[in-house]
């Protein structure tokens, strides 16, 4: 079960303002430039994410339904800045997977113990030399 939606409405509120100053930039931390699905207006989330070769995986610890992941997979592509550099993704896929084995070890034990299981994961666009 994902993290409440009282944590999510003040991690929007107040600390995304805050991690928005550094997750571009930070190890395991990057943000999320996606399009509003009806309003068509630019967004920027500060998320939590780690490369695999090729791709990005992003515990989704407010599950799939949160408005950046609905807006990520109806578009089928995003940026996202990590590491100080930008990244062009498609290909986004839902993946339920209880073993979160694509994480880090420190990473899965966290997973576990708030019982997150979703993951969304993205392939680095074709001529994306990031």
């Amino acid at each position: 079960m994902p993290l409440s939606h009282r944590i999510a409405r003040w991690n929007k509120v107040g600390l995304n303002r805050v991690t928005r100053r550094f997750a571009g930039r930070a190890p395991m931390f990057g943000i999320v430039e996606h399009i509003g699905r009806k309003s068509g207006a630019v967004y920027q989330t500060p998320i939590n994410v780690f490369r695999g070769d090729r791709q990005f995986v992003v515990a989704l610890t407010y599950g799939p339904d949160a408005q950046w992941v609905r807006n990520v997979v109806a578009a089928g592509r995003c940026r996202l800045q990590t590491g100080g550099r930008w990244y062009d993704l498609d290909e986004p896929r839902l993946v339920h997977d209880p073993t979160r084995r694509h994480m880090p070890w420190l990473v899965r034990r966290i997973l576990g113990l708030t019982r997150v299981e979703e993951f969304l994961y993205l392939r680095q666009a074709d001529g994306d030399m990031g």
